[in-house]
């Protein structure tokens, strides 16, 4: 390509003609390059392994100046990120906590850095993004703990790094005082997962966009409203029977109507629990014992069936290879029978260690009613249902179809609990009777 290239200290110069040795120097730099990427990984690895930290500290930490590689909390920025994950909690999204970020005029992540090492601040130092909230809300490290090999380069020659699979992350806890709690930060990506619509006409958002659900085709149900509704025709509406295809029929139910039996309800399980918090615990601890107990011993029963046919296969492959060799089994035939048996071996080992992950995860002991219970105490006295109450109390809402036979509107509430929702306690699981009074057309 008419390029000259020129090698000082190996007395390379193409003008000059080929140089036969050049071939294999650059073989020898190539694998001298190979070799130092790999022994690079091997150091990273370990230290990722043991819980060390690969980068430098996010927002909301400090490097620690009397213990290399540890993080303390930075006392400026830290509040601003629990500030930013509580947000989430009463339901705001990435680009709304943005927005409020700005017009408080709040330092961007990049403008308090560069102010911390004296560099030019950015023409901004406000313009906070919703892709910035969003990493904040995304990062497992608030929670205390260390999260390695996020990424990962396919070779030494290339610099492009691409996100690694979430099994293959290394997740060390307790590395670091954490900012955020555990149960937080994962309810906080649940309710990201959640879909919240802003009608933005009318400027309003449902308070239980997002965890009301339909009886019956267990869609979620969609909020409407408009700029002319005074806020008590605002209601939810089931979306299969919204879209006008006759999928589900019409289940519907107003906000203020939900507002009233969630507070209700929320009040009642709270009073319950202070009031018997022995009685309650013992209750929740011996149904989530049965269930599991159960569960455990029919995954139990499934498991040694499946091992047992694993050692079952093992030996009809030996007597199929034996019937090969002896001339009783075509080559056809034996071909056909072993692809068949190694494909239901796969299948059984993959069965076998999806289960073994699951007893063991059901055997280990679980802290839902500590958190359950640290829930209770916070909110001791309850004035007003606020969105954020909403999402730390509430998993899921069940509206069923309301029944008009007897001239008044009876509707079932079903209200599911965080922590305590599959619990079989009156209290917790009776679904909610709504009965409001019908009244009759007059007729000319």
């Amino acid at each position: 390509m008419n390029v000259r290239f020129i090698a000082v200290n190996d007395g390379v110069d193409s003008e000059r003609g080929d140089n036969d040795f050049t071939p294999v120097r650059n073989l020898f730099n190539d694998f001298y390059a190979k070799d130092t990427s790999r022994k690079v990984r091997a150091v990273m690895k370990a230290k990722g392994l043991r819980g060390e930290h690969l980068n430098r500290p996010p927002y909301g930490y400090l490097d620690d100046p009397e213990q290399r590689g540890h993080w303390i909390i930075d006392p400026e920025t830290a509040p601003v990120v629990k500030r930013i994950y509580d947000l989430a909690m009463n339901g705001k999204g990435p680009r709304q906590i943005a927005c409020m970020l700005r017009r408080e005029q709040v330092p961007t992540p990049a403008a308090v850095y560069r102010q911390r090492h004296g560099k030019q601040l950015p023409e901004y130092p406000y313009s906070w993004s919703d892709t910035t909230t969003a990493d904040i809300l995304e990062r497992m490290e608030y929670t205390g703990c260390t999260c390695s090999f996020k990424t990962y380069s396919k070779s030494y020659k290339l610099k492009k790094r691409m996100k690694n699979k979430p099994e293959a992350l290394c997740i060390v806890e307790n590395t670091q005082e954490a900012i955020v709690p555990k149960e937080q930060w994962d309810r906080v990506q649940e309710l990201r997962q959640e879909r919240h619509r802003t009608v933005r006409r009318a400027k309003r958002e449902g308070m239980f966009a997002g965890i009301v659900f339909c009886a019956d085709c267990g869609r979620r149900m969609h909020f409407t409203t408009c700029r002319s509704f005074e806020g008590k025709q605002d209601h939810y509406v089931c979306a299969a029977y919204k879209n006008g295809r006759d999928e589900c029929s019409c289940h519907y139910i107003r906000e203020d109507v939900l507002r009233k039996i969630v507070l209700e309800r929320i009040r009642a399980v709270t009073a319950y629990v202070r009031e018997d918090a022995l009685g309650f615990q013992e209750e929740w601890m011996q149904s989530t014992r049965d269930a599991q107990v159960a569960g455990i011993r029919q995954n139990q029963k499934q498991l040694a069936q499946a091992k047992k046919r694993l050692t079952d296969i093992d030996r009809l492959m030996t007597r199929l290879y034996e019937d090969h060799v002896l001339g009783d089994l075509s080559d056809e035939r034996y071909r056909k029978m072993t692809a068949d048996y190694e494909a239901e071996q796969e299948r059984l080992k993959t069965e076998i260690a999806v289960t073994e992950e699951w007893i063991d995860r059901q055997q280990e002991n679980t802290d839902h009613y500590d958190r359950f219970a640290a829930l209770v105490e916070k909110y001791v006295d309850i004035p007003e249902l606020t969105t954020g109450i909403v999402n730390e109390f509430i998993k899921k809402i069940i509206v069923h179809e309301a029944d008009k036979s007897s001239g008044r509107r009876r509707q079932t509430v079903e209200i599911v609990f965080n922590f305590v929702g599959q619990v079989e306690i009156p209290i917790l699981t009776a679904p909610i009777t709504t009965e409001t009074h019908r009244p009759q057309r007059k007729t000319a």
